[in-house]
């Protein structure tokens, strides 16, 4: 069977942005190594890789439907609430993708976080950043849980190092385990370069509503503070770019990834939530941040606190944040620069049983 008819799927979880951005990288190395990549997803995430790949197939999966607690600290019980509907997406994901692997000739399964989109007939990946999944008194069942689906696929990359210093800590890391890891490396679809600086400050909002919208109205007040050109992106994913200027802040709907990659670039600090794909991002670009963690995110908690307690970047908590605590990251080194090429090859040769 020829190479070029070798058709991959590959589905991130519509969670935030992060799972879909993060599986820009995995797709344009799909492209280069002669596979095929078919997308699916639902939402968002679905509609942000369609106008990144205009020219691929793309196919919809059923929601999740995860809803954010308005406040942070119901975010786990909100969680549990809707656990019946997630249930009910993963068992439909199962049986659609089924039939899709007849139906399309799929040789291959990339799932970034979708626990129902595997199969024992074709090699099956699964991405996660979280081996052990935090949820406070009931971390241990979370992660046993999730283990457990990941023991399904045939391999569970991890897109961190094995080794210190890495960007996951107890997240991305088991003392023992039983399970196929390969760890990739950070990804990121961003590329370092050397540009001038335009902004003083690059405000990047993602992650679900509500706490997306409570955030923007939030700094959109403290942005007028501020004493500097501000490039402020709320990460609205609509089908028009709408770009609007008051004073020092240009504020951006949406950006394609080669815009957010001059935006980052152009600018001297960032202000995000501790997601980890934002976190790989700022680890490749060399980027200082102060990171705001989504209220009752126990995983985005610990990456702040832990990038705090390693003198890598301040954070604050969503309620308590103000501008001037900008000046806290001078005083920090930034996120650690991790050197390690992704092996794409390597990695693919998984998919190339007949």
């Amino acid at each position: 069977m020829e190479n070029s008819t070798k058709n991959i799927l590959v589905a991130p979880l519509n969670w935030g942005l992060g799972h879909a951005t993060r599986c820009i990288p995995i797709i344009r190395a799909l492209e280069i190594n002669g596979y095929t990549p078919i997308i699916a997803s639902d939402g968002i995430a679905l509609q942000l890789l369609e106008k990144e790949f205009p020219h691929l197939q793309t196919l919809k999966l059923p929601s999740y439907e995860i809803e954010y607690a308005k406040n942070g600290g119901d975010f786990k019980w909100k969680l549990i609430k809707n656990s019946p509907k997630m249930i009910d997406a993963i068992f439909t994901e199962k049986k659609v993708v089924k039939k899709w692997i007849k139906e399309y000739n799929l040789h291959g399964i990339i799932s970034d976080n979708r626990l129902g989109v595997y199969s024992k007939k074709i090699p099956s990946v699964f991405i996660t950043h979280q081996l052990n999944v935090l949820s406070g008194k009931t971390t241990w069942i979370s992660s046993k849980l999730h283990q457990h689906f990941i023991k399904k696929f045939a391999e569970c990359w991890v897109p961190d190092i094995e080794r210190l210093p890495n960007l996951t800590g107890k997240l991305g890391h088991l003392k023992k385990n039983k399970l196929n890891l390969q760890y990739i490396g950070p990804l990121s679809r961003l590329e370092k370069k050397e540009l001038p600086i335009q902004y003083d400050l690059m405000v990047i909002l993602s992650g679900p509503e509500p706490q997306r919208t409570y955030l923007e109205q939030k700094l959109k007040k403290e942005v007028h503070h501020f004493g500097g050109k501000v490039i402020f992106i709320k990460g609205v994913v609509e089908p028009e770019q709408k770009i609007e200027t008051e004073e020092h802040v240009t504020y951006y709907n949406f950006m394609t990834s080669e815009e957010i990659e001059t935006a980052f670039n152009e600018s001297a600090m960032v202000l995000c939530r501790s997601g980890y794909t934002t976190v790989m991002d700022l680890a490749k670009l060399g980027k200082k941040a102060f990171f705001i963690p989504t209220p009752g995110q126990f995983e985005q908690e610990y990456l702040a606190k832990r990038f705090k307690r390693n003198g890598q970047a301040p954070y604050a908590k969503q309620d308590d944040f103000m501008i001037e605590d900008l000046k806290d990251v001078k005083l920090y080194q930034g996120l650690p620069k991790l050197e390690k090429q992704i092996h794409w090859k390597q990695l693919l040769i998984l998919f190339e049983g007949e």
